[in-house]
């Protein structure tokens, strides 16, 4: 039997068109098969976890993220970040304690929700250029099931979606001035709405674009 032009025309284009890094599916599969760096800790190290929270759009795949409430003495007051917060001693694990503070802050139950996708690298926390000993471990989830409303606690402002297209291509990559140490300095980050993402999660989206592409360079 011999193959239509048409038919053969169709086929070389789909194998042309490698799958999007930012695809679901490719994110699965990177982000399965990379290999965490953890970083040490000591008995003092404070440890906290946030969720990575992924939702497939149909030409895209956009990211969860949390406008954190004005608190005084917070030094991630008014940030935006991903959900998580500190593992305390009622958590199994790391992973467990970003699960935790997922439902407790927007109330998403990620094992009903959302699927488990893995692990990026551990971070260290110097907010506003404060030398802090503490690390934050991202987990990264896909929601599985449609999440028709989010129900912030006090430590929670708003909740908004990202795209992570906007991000990896530049679209959304911006600079905003803000205050460290008495000195006013403009920051890299990602508009997300209204909002900026900088910062410690700045960071982190920096490093899951390195685990999706090895080739990455980062827009600073």
């Amino acid at each position: 039997m011999i193959a239509s032009p048409i038919l053969q025309l169709v086929e070389e284009s789909v194998t042309l068109i490698p799958m999007s890094l930012l695809h679901i599916d490719k994110i699965r599969d990177s982000v399965r098969s990379y290999a965490p760096e953890r970083c040490d800790t000591t008995p003092t190290t404070r440890r906290a976890a946030v969720a990575v929270v992924l939702r497939p759009m149909e030409n895209d795949t956009e990211a969860l993220f949390i406008l954190r409430a004005i608190k005084k003495g917070d030094p991630w007051s008014g940030h935006m970040a991903f959900p998580g917060g500190h593992h305390d001693e009622t958590d199994s694990s790391m992973r467990a304690a970003a699960e935790r503070e997922t439902m407790e802050e927007v109330g998403l139950d990620l094992n009903e929700y959302a699927s488990y996708i893995g692990e990026i690298d551990w971070v260290q926390a110097n907010p506003r250029g404060r030398s802090l000993d503490m690390v934050v471990a991202p987990f990264v989830y896909e929601l599985t099931r449609p999440v028709e409303n989010f129900t912030p606690n006090y430590e929670v402002a708003d909740v908004l979606w990202g795209s992570l297209t906007d991000m990896h291509t530049g679209a959304a990559h911006t600079t905003r001035n803000y205050g460290v140490g008495g000195k006013t300095q403009a920051f890299p980050g990602f508009g997300v709405g209204e909002e900026v993402v900088w910062g410690l999660t700045y960071r982190m989206l920096e490093l899951f674009f390195s685990v999706l592409d090895p080739e990455w360079q980062g827009h600073d």
